[in-house]
């Protein structure tokens, strides 16, 4: 029994672009979709290696009119007599690199021009200048200012869908300098992420990862959090009470005796990937009127008495 020939990859699928897009698209498309897969990025992804294989076989075939025509026409993309080769057969280049030899040119961050200086030529002597006694020397220019390093920071908000998966960012700092970067995937709330030297002077720029959704729901990789505000009577003799989950709200359980800071498991209530499920997490937190009532205020009063005497508790 022999086994069928696997289905030909669809390369524009692969790049993520609809059939007939133009070079622009094209390049661009590959650009972010290696920088996406390249091994080198994703160490702790053993699927990224074939991945960047795949993602640059289709741009070499979408970008030769003659293999991109061999391709539609459902023939191999080498063309007769030609046996393809894997390139990387001898290990992955460095990325930047590698986008240089490709494209064929230095790609450098995009910064403001910096002022130059200039030094003026001297102008010529007079026919009889006055006559002075020592010597005369020109001053040197003034040195261009010295730029402090300083760091910076950014503030990113992501869906639970983007911090799962990873997302492509481009970023144009205060001077100029244009950031492309991949958010790394099971990303969480609060996360911060350096840029190393890209602000004037070397200064790292940070990247501030805030992740939530409007239930007030935290993420941070398959974990969701959420804080669950409860009165102080509620705490103490229990409850039973309604929360925000990613795939709707489910009621909850709240034990008596639950102090600030008790965490409550739902199990399976958090993000999902490939075959792994999280948990969401309650933490409970008391919360105490600001203002309280006559009647109120000598409930907490009587309840301090108890506290301080325990024996009165039972008589």
């Amino acid at each position: 029994m022999t086994s069928s020939p696997a289905a030909p990859a669809d390369y524009w699928s692969v790049l993520g672009l609809e059939p007939g897009a133009d070079a622009s698209n094209l390049k661009r498309a590959f650009r972010a979709q290696a920088r996406r897969w390249h091994p080198d990025l994703n160490g702790n992804d053993p699927l990224a290696e074939e991945r960047f294989k795949l993602v640059n076989e289709a741009y070499a075939v979408l970008s030769d009119p003659r293999r991109r025509q061999a391709w539609e026409a459902g023939m191999p993309a080498d063309g007769p007599g030609r046996e393809s080769q894997d390139p990387f057969a001898s290990g992955f280049p460095d990325f930047e690199a590698y986008l240089e030899v490709l494209f064929g040119e230095r790609r450098r961050p995009r910064r403001a021009a910096e002022p130059e200086w200039q030094e003026t030529e001297p102008e010529p002597p007079a026919e009889n200048p006055p006559q002075a006694s020592g010597s005369v020397t020109a001053a040197p220019p003034p040195p261009p200012p010295v730029r402090a390093s300083s760091d910076q920071e950014s503030l990113v908000e992501l869906t639970p869908e983007q911090a799962l998966q990873g997302e492509r960012l481009e970023l144009e700092l205060a001077d100029g300098t244009a950031v492309e970067v991949w958010t790394p995937p099971l990303a969480g709330d609060g996360w911060r992420l350096r840029l190393a030297g890209v602000t004037p002077g070397g200064g790292d720029h940070f990247l501030q990862l805030r992740v939530r959704t409007e239930e007030g729901l935290r993420i941070d990789g398959l974990r969701v959090l959420y804080p669950l505000e409860l009165t102080p009577a509620e705490a103490a003799l229990g409850c039973q009470v309604v929360v925000p989950t990613l795939r709707g709200p489910v009621k909850l359980r709240v034990p008596a005796g639950s102090s600030s800071g008790r965490l409550l498991r739902l199990r399976g209530r958090g993000q999902e990937w490939a075959e792994q499920r999280g948990d969401q997490l309650v933490e409970v937190r008391i919360l105490v009127p600001e203002q309280l009532g006559e009647a109120e205020a000598a409930l907490y009063k009587r309840l301090q008495e108890l506290a301080d005497d325990p024996e009165d508790q039972h008589r």
